[in-house]
């Protein structure tokens, strides 16, 4: 039988040749002697080395759409002209060098209240204070995220600037030639944090109901949307669960997800988690593939699974049986950058579109 895993999948004018893709990874590799927020050589590994193994769709690590949203000061970002003409270097590597005819996608992101922090490998940990290259971070609400600085409350202009900045993020992303844009709604992140509950305490229009807390998501969808070109696929992450009790449910995101679609969204992106550290994740291998899963029965919109997926079997599984339309890896990519072409291996798929890599396989495998 034919791999599903290995057929193509078309999003409006964009084909993808196939279903396995790479998630957004943060590296906090961006050093100020290369420019703040600009992606560099150790990026063009990273990406090209995804491309090179046979990756079908490579999402950019989240580029903060303003200085002050960045999780680290080492961040990478799509608000100056350095910065997007770092990623045009990274896009043309990409599309020169996939194994297969290898896309690209740039995430959006704002981390709102969990941003002007430490990268993972420091020292240190917690907010970055101002003496120290750090910054005041914004929020829904002044709640912090346990451990971190309180956020300054977002003012109605704030709110407004953020989704002009998410807007003119995406116009340089069609600039430097992405192939397409993903808006990074999940993970306790600044659309997250507006969506959950558990986070967003206003009683404005931007809080109090469902509708309320999910306006500035839905705002940054149609800003975006009216940016880029109509032929290009526009992609959203969500946390499909808080995994605490009062939080964001699967039903809720099925609601989001579908107003989402309405307006011009074409895949979701299901992950969950990150908007409270009391959170209570319950992480089996394939533990998010049945929020995918609903989201896509129940909203009626394609959708990505990611978490704990890590074996071409697994992958074929999710994807055969209609549980999700594609497979996000992290990971599993990390540790074997040629994940794509040992899967196709393993599954039986034909792999003579890697030239340089047909005379190993019959003889010595993956």
């Amino acid at each position: 039988m034919p791999s599903a895993l290995f057929t193509p999948l078309q999003l409006r004018s964009l084909t993808v040749p196939h279903r396995g893709w790479v998630s957004p990874m943060c590296q906090y590799s961006c050093h100020p002697e290369t420019g703040e927020g600009v992606p560099n050589d150790w990026h063009l590994m990273h990406l090209g080395s995804f491309a090179a193994g046979g990756a079908a769709l490579i999402l950019t690590e989240a580029a903060a759409v303003n200085a002050a949203g960045r999780i680290s000061p080492l961040d990478a970002g799509l608000y100056s002209d350095e910065q997007a003409a770092g990623w045009e270097r990274m896009v043309a590597f990409v599309h020169r060098h996939g194994a297969v005819d290898a896309k690209i996608g740039a995430q959006l992101a704002h981390a709102g209240r969990k941003a002007s922090t430490y990268w993972p490998f420091s020292d240190r940990s917690g907010s970055v204070p101002e003496h120290d290259g750090g910054w005041a971070t914004v929020g829904p609400s002044s709640d912090p995220f346990d451990g971190y600085a309180s956020p300054d409350v977002m003012s109605e202009e704030d709110i407004q600037g953020v989704v002009r900045d998410f807007a003119a993020a995406a116009g340089r992303a069609v600039a430097a030639g992405f192939d397409t844009v993903e808006i990074h709604g999940a993970h306790g992140y600044l659309l997250h944090q507006f969506q959950s509950p558990l986070i967003n305490t206003r009683t404005d229009g931007w809080g109090g109901s469902e509708e309320g807390r999910n306006r500035l998501m839905l705002a940054v969808v149609d800003a975006v949307r009216d940016v880029i070109p109509d032929a290009m696929p526009l992609l959203l992450r969500i946390s499909a669960s808080d995994w605490a009790e009062g939080g964001v449910d699967v039903e809720a995101s099925v609601r989001l997800a579908r107003a989402a679609a309405e307006r011009g969204v074409d895949l979701v992106d299901v992950s969950s988690g990150g908007a409270v550290a009391h959170q209570q994740i319950r992480a089996v291998p394939g533990y998010q593939a049945g929020f995918a899963q609903q989201v896509k029965n129940d909203a009626g919109v394609l959708t990505g699974a990611v978490g704990l997926l890590t074996s071409p079997t697994q992958a074929e599984d999710i994807v055969a049986n209609g549980r999700a339309d594609a497979v996000f890896m992290a990971r599993a990519a990390l540790r074997d950058p040629h994940w794509w072409l040992r899967a196709a291996y393993e599954l039986g798929h034909d792999i003579s579109w890697v030239p340089q890599y047909q005379r190993a396989v019959p003889r010595h495998g993956f």
